[in-house]
């Protein structure tokens, strides 16, 4: 099972300089250019599955208007026989 990962966006924050979108590996990030943040600009989303929560898109944003999680896949317990 592999890493699955989501952001949060602060539309407060976020201005849509598309610092995030250029540096993520993964490729799944993108402008919403239908919506506008209260303060009128294009907020990124994750525009498909794929994300890993590597966190490189926080790490870039100048507003640190991104919060990144990441769920570890579930490791099966080894059963020791008694």
């Amino acid at each position: 099972m592999a890493v699955r990962g989501w952001i949060e966006v602060n539309e407060l924050f976020c201005k849509g300089c598309e610092l995030c979108v250029q540096n993520c590996p993964q490729e799944v990030m993108a402008l919403d250019l239908v919506h506008l943040t209260p303060k009128g600009y294009h907020p990124v989303y994750l525009l498909k599955e794929g994300c890993t929560g590597c966190a490189i898109c926080a790490l870039v944003c100048p507003e640190a208007a991104l919060t990144v999680f990441r769920e570890a896949p579930v490791r099966p317990v080894a059963r020791v026989a008694a």
